[in-house]
């Protein structure tokens, strides 16, 4: 963009160019023989002002004529101009016929208007005409700079370099947000959510709940603005124009502030905290509304390669991107420059492509990148890298993955190996496995029940050793699931979403059965969260009357059936803390601290049920403060964890740690796996169900108070569902998951969907967005997304129970074929 764009004001559209004196006389050479033509140079524009000093410099320049605006007068005449009309005046440093000879003459008038004017010459010249006596020739005006400025509106431009487009350089970064793309605002959806109302009928939410006096005389601020619109306070706002909204919230510039501005003006001067808290509720981030989330500065928005800004490239999608570029014409000017620049963005752009990520847009902020999607772009950059004798080290890469995509994603790395590197894959996905050269299986296990190499070898060699459980599964002596027949759901028992429209999907209208396991699946970008977590969730929330975010754009939402709540089950961490815990989150540990202080030693020393929290001064270790390590701040490195000496890391003082259960003390309890600890809370219901339901979700291997800052996405996630079964919930709930498999092992799998298919057993409703082959096999309804990704997806390709999408041309169709037996 810097070296072969096109730059246009931002002003006015214009095309920016720097001429040379040189090329500025050629051009005018150019006109036909007997143009009649004026040289002029502009000195003052569009400002108010005698301008006496301007007249007196075109008079010392020895000039005798100017064009002050629009008219051709004679220097000497003028004294000096109307103070408080705006002005643009202009010296007239020749006037010329076209002819062949007089190119000296053309290159000294030129010369000296560039001068005079900083760099700027303007042509009045005839125009040809179209010789019809009753249409003479106008006058035309062509306006050059030998600078990078508006030819138009005089506004100067610094010669592009690549720190204009750089959201990060001040040089780049949109001057309204400063380079984020959001302001920290009042939200218009907050302030005003029914714009069917006017504002005497309450349209403007933050003041419906004052008094009379008060809001009346909030309203009449309004005012200014009723009148220059031409409406009144009793007009809906649906009623207004876009440009009169628009005002309304924003301001014209001049008498009106707009509405967000009084606002924000309410805010900066309130003293009550209860209305303060009010006003700061209604806030939020924002789009900046002047880069509309780009976060460039207007420089480099009006610059454009092959017709498309740095805007419209950063947001399409790879794939898109990548045609496009191969595709662009480049000016024969600016190939040399361009055709090496071409080539590296291309090559770049084909290996993200290659390893699936054409969907994703170069836009896209990395914090919302999933783990695989994360490491898939860092493995583009090891292979365009082209380094060999590397040793690559990948933590599950196919997650968010579908099958299909899994295989560009294996012959990435296949292709890393051929360059003479070594690849470790930590990984549970079965094709991945299948084209490894060599397995280490771990376990038997998993926790202190792990940690030992039960086979190592080819697939082949896994899959005969008897002991070996992931061989078992890979040689299929041992399925995730039995087969089994999909429930059947009856019609009038779904919800249907009409007319999803939001990012990529296609206005599609989808059923979901209740009371089934439905498995919403697709090629990864193919809108499956947007359709599930982004629009389902809360519309659904919203029409149950539960807090929740604006869904995406839809029509109708129709709940045909029973359901009473929405349970969302994602993979955001538990908790911030590193006290917090499983067993916090479960609730388990306020019984646990009830029944230690229920005991006889814990009473003769007056313990309370506080005392056994790591959270309170009374039982903490007083050195630690509860955390069980001490942070050493490091100047220049990473701050230096190490445990407390005190407490040897177990967060209690020693007073609290007298107090026993059964020999045990209340860091004990914690640092037993959580099957361990059922084992020893078997007798005590209110603690067995929530810590049998952690087992049941295959997480009975995790320390019972290891911190929650260090379980993975999908441990998070399964305490989540632990949290929820344990719940003596009602049927009639809907329960939506998000890729519940990450991090699972096939016989993880297996347990998980055991829980899942238990819940609709019990008369609820659970959505799985999942690529796991197994698991897709095993739900009682299948909705497949795509058939590609971003702008190619979004659309329904296949519905219906296993053996049905199994028989379709779909991608997931595909690979159930493969995998599953439907016979």
């Amino acid at each position: 963009m810097a070296r072969a764009s096109n730059l246009n004001c931002h002003q006015c559209g214009s095309p920016i160019r720097q001429l040379a004196s040189d090329e500025i006389v050629n051009w005018i050479a150019t006109l036909p023989e007997g143009t009649k033509a004026v040289i002029l140079a502009s000195l003052v524009r569009g400002r108010r002002g005698k301008h006496a000093d301007v007249l007196e410099q075109i008079r010392k320049a020895g000039l005798l004529r100017a064009r002050v605006d629009g008219q051709l007068v004679e220097i000497e005449q003028l004294n000096e101009l109307a103070p408080r009309k705006v002005h643009t005046i202009e010296a007239v440093t020749d006037r010329i016929v076209v002819r062949p000879g007089n190119t000296q003459r053309i290159s000294e008038s030129v010369g000296l208007a560039l001068k005079m004017s900083g760099g700027t010459c303007t042509v009045h010249y005839r125009g040809p005409g179209d010789g019809d006596p009753s249409n003479p020739p106008s006058w035309i005006d062509a306006v050059f700079s030998t600078r990078y400025a508006c030819p138009d509106c005089g506004v100067s431009y610094p010669e592009l370099e690549p720190k204009n487009f750089s959201f990060n350089s001040p040089y780049g970064a949109c001057p309204q947000c400063e380079g984020l793309g959001w302001l920290e605002q009042f939200d218009l959806e907050l302030v005003l959510p029914d714009r069917r109302r006017s504002p005497d009928d309450g349209a403007i939410a933050v003041w419906r709940n004052l008094g009379k006096v008060a809001r009346q005389k909030r309203l009449d601020l309004l005012q200014p603005f009723f009148d220059a619109a031409k409406v009144d306070s009793a007009t809906p706002l649906v009623s207004y124009s876009e440009k009169q909204f628009d005002q309304f919230v924003r301001g014209d510039g001049r008498q009106w502030p707009g509405l967000l501005s009084i606002l924000q003006q309410e805010l900066s001067t309130c003293t009550s905290d209860k209305r303060l808290s009010f006003l700061e509720s209604l806030r939020g981030q924002v789009l900046c509304n002047d880069c509309d989330g780009s976060r460039l500065g207007p420089l480099s928005r009006g610059a454009s390669f092959a017709g498309k800004s740095i805007i419209q490239m950063n947001r399409a999608p790879l794939d898109n991107l990548l045609e496009f570029l191969r595709a662009a014409p480049v000016p024969a000017d600016r190939l040399e420059v361009a055709q090496p620049l071409l080539h590296e963005i291309t090559r770049r752009l084909s290996f993200l492509c290659h390893v699936g990520l054409g969907y994703l847009t170069l836009e896209r902020a990395t914090d919302s990148l999933s783990g695989g999607e994360y490491q898939r772009v860092r493995l583009a950059a090891s292979i365009g890298s082209g380094l060999a004798n590397v040793c690559y080290v990948l933590d599950e890469p196919t997650i968010g993955l579908h099958p299909i995509d899994n295989r560009r994603l294996i012959s990435a790395i296949q292709e890393l190996k051929r360059s003479g590197n070594t690849i470790i894959v930590v990984e549970h996905d079965r094709e991945m496995m299948e084209n490894a050269d060599w397995i280490i299986d771990m376990g038997p296990g998993a926790g202190a029940g792990g940690g030992w190499i039960v086979a190592a070898g080819t697939v082949q060699q896994i899959a005969a050793v008897e002991s070996c459980i992931t061989g078992a599964y890979l040689s299929g002596k041992q399925a995730v699931i039995e087969p089994r027949q999909p429930r059947l759901n009856a019609p009038d028992h779904q919800l249907v979403l009409r007319g999803a429209r939001a990012h990529n999907l296609k206005n599609i209208d989808v059923a979901f059965p209740l009371r089934l396991l439905t498995c919403v699946t697709g090629v990864s970008g193919s809108g499956k969260s947007t359709l599930v977590e982004e629009t389902l969730s809360p519309a659904v929330s919203r029409k149950l009357d539960l807090a929740a975010p604006i869904p995406g754009d839809f029509d109708k939402l129709e709940i045909k059936g029973s359901l009473r709540n929405v349970v969302r089950v994602d993979q955001r961490p538990i908790g911030r803390s590193p006290r917090s815990n499983a067993a916090t989150y479960c609730g388990v540990m306020d019984e646990i601290r009830k029944l230690f202080a229920s005991t006889k030693s814990a009473k003769s020393l007056g313990f309370g049920v506080t005392r056994f929290s790591f959270n309170s001064k009374q039982g903490r270790c007083p050195d630690c403060q509860g955390y069980g390590v001490r942070r050493l701040e490091m100047k220049f490195l990473p701050d230096l964890y190490t445990t407390c000496e005190t407490c040897r890391g177990r967060k209690f003082n020693e007073q609290t740690l007298r107090v026993r259960y059964r020999q045990y003390s209340v860091a004990d309890v914690l640092e037993m796996s959580i099957a361990e600890a059922r084992e020893l809370f078997t007798n005590v219901e209110r603690i067995d169900r929530p810590l049998g339901a952690l087992v049941d979700v295959g997480l009975g291997y995790l320390q019972l108070g290891q911190s929650s800052t260090t379980l993975s996405g999908g441990e998070a996630q399964r305490v989540k569902l632990a949290s929820e079964l344990s719940l003596t919930r009602s049927s009639e709930t809907l329960y939506l998951l998000d890729e519940p498999t990450t991090g699972l092992h096939f016989q993880d799998v297996s347990r998980l969907l055991q829980v899942l298919h238990q819940l609709v057993e019990q008369g609820n409703t659970v959505i799985v967005i999942e690529h796991h082959s197994d698991f897709i096999a095993a739900a009682d309804w299948i909705i497949d997304l795509g058939p590609g990704a971003g702008e190619n997806g979004g659309e329904v390709v296949a519905v219906g129970r296993p053996a049905d999408v199994g028989k379709s041309a779909s991608p997931t169709g595909k690979i159930l074929k493969k995998h599953v037996n439907f016979s």
